[in-house]
């Protein structure tokens, strides 16, 4: 009997699988069948969710703080493009899957979008035949505005800006001609500023694309309404342009570095504050002169030109008492006659021949004195021109030399310890602080003359109480992981609750239990398997009716065979029962 019930169960284990699985769920009651279904659903739908998640990572920012219309174009195209987008808390941004925020990006880029809220010159490309002249001017400005303010948004500190240019008709009359004007509306990221350096750029962008705009005649306002324009500081307001400005903060910075890079050394890291002031000279001024020395130094004098001119003549006319005595020649002087030598001649000019016997040298023509008459005139002229000492100068002073330094120094007391354990502060010694005050000098170029002074003080610095860490439960990291961490979780414990809870007891009732063999001094003996007749369907599906079963079919065999029960029951209880 037993190996019938054996042979029969081994018949019904080798039949189809789908055949199996048929009977497995013919077994369950249709409320059953519903809720089983259900949960493999259900399994299998958080199964794939939590894949899709795993796999599009978390949402990241595309852009934020777009127009409606903006918005409404950009949320168009990404449901054309079957890109899944969610809205920020504040829905003031859009959020699509991190793994494609690029790809959307530049796919929306090749679509002009977003567009800012202006237009640019792309207004020009649908232009209608026969528009007129002050409508194509109109656009032209739209179009230019439009440029001007996606260009003034590339700065990194704007979030949007909008430009109002205000360009006068041309006029033929000097008189009535007007400059052009411009007025820029800035709208700044949260906690961001412009220094005046990014003002005066923004000035200048804007003028320099409208012809005939000054950077003064540009306003820039932000979106509390503040002028910016007029933002200057007290070096800029002292006539300074924002070039000469960083000019000066440069050079100070130059000095402060110097000096903190020979303290460090000596003092330590963080132990020495250094604050340099430097008074610039920006201001230009060229200086010519002309001077001229005396030229009467006889080794020094210089002469230019020099020109002299001798004459000398004779009075032909007869002097004295008519007469015989009278014409006649004069008797011959016993002395020698001698002129003296001509004044001024200077050594380039010719000698002066001497005078032969009997002749008269005068302007250099010699003539017999015989022949010279009486009186004798001479006239002499010398021009002599000198050069003038002249010497010219052209003296221009450098611009952004410095006129005088001011610097101070602070220096921490050293720290040591004492015999409680305790750190304890103690100043430095006078010659060290010295030695310091002399190194500060040197680093920084100190000029006596030019006033500069430095001042060196030890003292010990006061402890910063650094802020406390942020919480854990205040990290947008740890908070960002908390909720990863509950999202799957959740999906986790919700999947172990249908495994568990719903699928696995249906799994029970659906499979047969597993038949209990007991052993007999005749064979082996099947409890679990049913009459030699009987159906695998005949069995019981609750486990209350299996032990009904179970107990029937013991007192079946009991009756048919009591010898081998009690054998079984005897083996059960063991030596004690004898």
């Amino acid at each position: 009997m037993a190996a019938a019930g054996t042979e029969t169960t081994e018949t019904a284990g080798a039949g189809n699988p789908l055949d199996r699985v048929r009977e497995a769920l013919a077994r369950l009651s249709d409320r059953q069948k519903v809720v089983l279904m259900v949960s493999i659903a259900a399994v299998f739908a958080l199964l794939v969710t939590a894949a899709m998640m795993l796999r599009q990572g978390e949402f990241r920012i595309l852009f934020s703080n777009v127009g409606e219309r903006d918005g409404g174009a950009i949320i168009a195209a990404l449901e054309q493009m079957n890109v899944p987008y969610q809205f920020s808390d504040s829905g003031s941004a859009i959020l699509v899957p991190g793994s494609r925020v690029h790809d959307v990006r530049l796919r929306l880029a090749s679509q002009g979008l977003p567009r800012g809220g202006a237009v640019g010159f792309e207004l020009m490309e649908s232009q209608k035949f026969g528009i007129s002249q002050f409508a194509e001017q109109v656009n032209y400005q739209r179009g230019l505005e439009g440029e001007l303010s996606r260009t003034i948004q590339s700065i990194a500190a704007v979030q949007s800006a909008r430009v109002h240019l205000a360009i006068p008709k041309p006029s033929v009359f000097l008189r009535e001609e007007l400059k052009p004007s411009a007025s820029v509306l800035l709208r700044l990221y949260p906690g961001r500023s412009l220094d005046p350096a990014q003002i005066a750029g923004i000035q200048n962008l804007v003028a320099a694309s409208v012809p005939q705009l000054a950077p003064t005649s540009v306003t820039l306002l932000d979106q509390s309404g503040a002028l910016l324009s007029q933002a200057k500081s007290k070096l800029l307001e002292a006539g300074l342009d924002p070039t000469q400005v960083n000019y000066v903060q440069e050079v100070e910075a130059s000095i402060i570095k110097r000096v903190e890079d020979i303290l460090a050394p000596i003092v330590g890291a963080d132990n020495a504050r250094v604050q340099i002031a430097a008074d610039i000279d920006f201001s230009q001024s060229e200086q010519t002169a002309e001077t001229h020395r005396p030229n009467t130094t006889p080794p020094d004098i210089a002469i230019r030109s020099q020109q002299s001119s001798e004459t000398a003549s004779t009075n032909a006319s007869a002097q004295g008492v008519p007469g015989a005595l009278s014409n006649q020649p004069p008797v011959p002087a016993s002395a020698p006659l001698t002129q003296p030598a001509v004044a001024g001649a200077g050594p380039g000019s010719t000698p002066v021949q001497p005078p032969l016997p009997g002749q008269i040298n005068a302007a250099g023509v010699q003539a017999p004195i015989a022949s010279v008459g009486q009186p004798l005139s001479t006239s002499k002229n010398s021009t002599v021109n000198y050069e003038v000492d002249k010497t010219i100068r052209h003296v221009k002073q450098a611009v952004g030399t410095i006129k005088r330094l001011s610097g101070a120094v602070v220096i921490n007391q050293r720290k040591e310890i004492g015999k409680d354990g305790k750190a304890l502060s103690k100043p430095l010694p006078d010659a060290e602080l010295k030695q310091i005050s002399d190194l500060v000098k040197e680093a920084m170029g100190f000029n006596k003359d030019r006033g500069d002074t430095v001042s060196v003080a030890n003292a010990p610095f006061t402890a910063i109480d650094k802020t406390d860490e942020l919480p854990l439960w205040r990290d947008p990291e740890m908070v960002g992981l908390a909720k990863d961490l509950i999202k799957f979780g959740a999906i986790a414990g919700i999947i172990a609750y249908l495994l568990l809870g719903v699928v696995r007891p249906l799994l029970k009732t659906v499979l047969p239990p597993k038949p209990v063999a007991a052993a007999t001094p005749g064979g082996t003996i099947d409890l679990m398997a049913g009459d030699e007749g009987g159906d695998g369907e005949e069995r019981a599906p609750t486990a209350g009716q299996q032990l009904e079963k179970k107990l029937a079919d013991a007192r079946a065999l009991a009756q048919q065979d009591p010898k081998a029960v009690a054998n079984i029951i005897r083996e059960w209880m063991g030596a004690n029962a004898g």
